[in-house]
C-alpha cells in the first residue's frame, strides 16, 4: 500500500501551473528562512550597535557556507529521492531517505565540533576587525552547537520537495521564524544578551523545527507501508555523487562571500556593516530564483524517473518567464526603497560609509538578478538529472572569477568589487550551463 501524499503531480499536470504551486511556497517558505539571519542582524544592529552588526556580519560569510552546505546536502539527496519517486519505486525511495539522514546527521555532527574548535583561526584569517572580533566568535560558537538541527531540517524540508510537498516545509517555516524573531527581540531587549542572545533564539528555533519535521515525515512515510533497507552504502555511493557537487554550488554563494571578506574586512567596521545590511536584503531577493531553480531541478528528476524527458525543456521556459517577471518587480522595489531596506539594520548612530556601501550594493545588483536566474535554472536542469560534472566545472569557474576579480580590482575601485564581481561568474557560468543543455546529453544520463 502507497496511499496518497498531499503532493503537487509533476509528471502529467500542467507544466506551468505545477511549477508555479509548487514553487511559491517554497519561496516563501525560503523567505522566512532568511528571516533568522535577518533578524539576528536587525535586532543586534538596531538595539545594540554598528559594531555588533559588524559582528555578526563577519560571522555571517562563515555561517553561511554552512547553510548552503546543508541545503546542497538536502537537495543532492533530494534529485535521487525524487527520480525514485517519479519512477514509483518506494522501496528504494524509503531506502534513500533513511540513508541521506544518517549521513547527513553524521556529517553535522563532525562538522560542528570542527566548526566549534577552529571558529577563531577562521576569523583570524578573514581579517575580522579586532572591535567586531570577539562578537564573532561568541556568535560562531553558539551557532556551530545548532549545527545538527540546521543540516537534519534543510535534508527532511528537501525531502517533503521531493515528494511534491511544499507546504508542509513552508508551515515549519513560519512557526520557527516568528519563534525566532520573538526570542531575538525577548533574549536582546529584556535579558540584555546582545549577539549570544540572537545565536541562543537561532539554535532554539531551529531545534524544535527540525525535531517537528521529522515527527511529521516518519508519519507521512508510514503510508508507504514496503519494506525498505535502513542504510544502502550504494545507494549513499549514488546520492553522494550527485550531493556533493550540488553542495558545493548551493556553498558559491557563500564561499565566495567568505573568500571576499577579508576584502570587505580591510575596509573598516562602517563598511563591513553597510555590506552586512545589504547582503541581507540580497538573499532575501535571490530567494525566487534559487527556489525555481530547485523546482526545476525537482521537476527534471521527477520527469526523468518517470520517462518523460520531454517535459522538461516545457518546465525550464516556464520557470523563465516566471522568473523574469519576478526580477523585474524586484528591480523596480529595489531602486525606489534601498535606503529604506538598509535603515532596518541601522541605529541611529550609522555611519555615511555604512549607509552608503549598503544602497551601491543593492542598486548594482538589482540589475543583474535576471542573469543569476538564467544561470540557476539552467543548473537546475543539469542538477535534476544528475548531469554533474560540467555542472560543477561550472560553478567552480564562477567561484574563481569572483575571488580572483575582488581581490585584484578591490584596491583599484574600492569595496564595490565585490559586487561587480558577481554578475561576471554568475555570466560565464550560464554560458557554460546553457550549452551543455542545448547539447541535450543531459537526457541520457542516468542515476537509478
Amino acid at each position: 500500500m502507497t496511499g496518497k501524499t498531499k503532493s503537487v503531480d509533476m509528471i502529467s499536470s500542467n507544466v506551468s501551473h505545477s511549477l508555479l504551486f509548487f514553487v511559491i511556497p517554497m519561496i516563501i517558505g525560503n523567505i522566512f528562512q532568511q528571516f533568522y539571519n535577518m533578524t539576528d542582524s536587525a535586532v543586534v544592529g538596531y538595539f545594540v550597535g554598528e559594531t555588533a552588526l559588524a559582528s555578526v556580519g563577519a560571522s555571517a560569510a562563515i555561517t553561511n557556507i554552512f547553510i548552503a552546505l546543508a541545503n546542497g546536502a538536502g537537495m543532492g539527496c533530494a534529485v535521487i529521492i525524487s527520480q525514485y519517486f517519479g519512477a514509483r519505486r518506494f522501496s528504494q525511495m524509503r531506502s534513500a531517505v533513511s540513508t541521506a539522514l544518517i549521513t547527513v546527521f553524521l556529517l553535522s555532527l563532525f562538522l560542528a565540533a570542527a566548526g566549534a574548535g577552529l571558529n577563531r583561526w577562521i576569523l583570524y584569517v578573514a581579517r575580522t576587525p579586532q572591535s567586531a572580533f570577539d562578537g564573532a566568535c561568541d556568535y560562531m560558537r553558539i551557532y556551530f552547537y545548532g549545527l545538527p538541527f540546521l543540516f537534519m531540517y534543510n535534508v527532511l524540508s528537501s525531502v517533503f520537495n521531493s515528494l511534491g510537498d511544499s507546504k508542509t516545509p513552508l508551515r515549519l517555516l513560519i512557526f520557527s521564524s516568528l519563534l525566532n524573531i520573538f526570542l531575538d527581540i525577548f533574549l536582546v531587549t529584556r535579558f540584555g544578551m546582545g549577539i549570544k542572545g540572537v545565536a541562543y533564539a537561532t539554535l532554539i528555533a531551529q531545534g524544535i523545527s527540525a525535531v517537528m519535521s521529522f515527527l511529521i515525515l516518519v508519519k507521512r512515510l508510514e503510508a508507504y507501508d514496503v519494506p525498505y533497507v535502513k542504510f544502502d552504502k550504494l545507494l549513499l555511493k549514488t546520492m553522494s555523487a550527485v550531493a556533493f557537487p550540488t553542495m558545493l554550488q548551493q556553498s558559491i554563494i557563500s564561499i565566495g562571500s567568505f573568500l571576499v571578506q577579508a576584502v570587505i574586512n580591510s575596509f573598516g567596521t562602517s563598511v563591513l556593516a553597510g555590506y552586512t545590511a545589504a547582503t541581507r536584503i540580497h538573499f532575501i531577493c535571490i530567494v525566487p530564483v534559487l527556489a525555481l531553480g530547485n523546482a526545476v531541478s525537482t521537476f527534471t528528476a521527477q520527469n526523468i524517473g518517470a520517462k518523460k524527458t520531454e517535459r522538461v525543456p516545457l518546465g525550464y521556459m516556464a520557470a523563465l518567464k516566471i522568473m523574469l517577471a519576478a526580477c523585474v518587480i524586484i528591480c523596480v522595489v529595489l531602486n525606489l526603497f534601498s535606503t529604506e531596506f538598509i535603515s532596518v539594520f541601522m541605529g541611529k548612530g550609522a555611519s555615511t560609509a555604512a549607509y552608503a556601501t549598503g544602497t551601491s550594493y543593492l542598486r548594482f545588483m538589482s540589475f543583474f538578478y535576471p542573469l543569476f536566474g538564467l544561470k540557476n535554472i539552467t543548473d537546475g536542469v543539469l542538477k535534476g538529472s544528475g548531469d554533474m560534472k560540467v555542472f560543477t566545472a561550472a560553478n567552480l569557474i564562477n567561484l574563481s572569477i569572483r575571488v580572483s576579480f575582488s581581490n585584484i580590482f578591490a584596491s583599484v575601485i574600492g569595496a564595490c568589487a565585490v559586487w561587480y564581481a558577481m554578475p561576471v561568474g554568475w555570466l560565464v557560468n550560464f554560458l557554460i550551463s546553457f550549452a551543455r543543455y542545448k547539447s541535450g546529453i543531459w537526457k541520457t544520463k542516468k542515476v537509478i
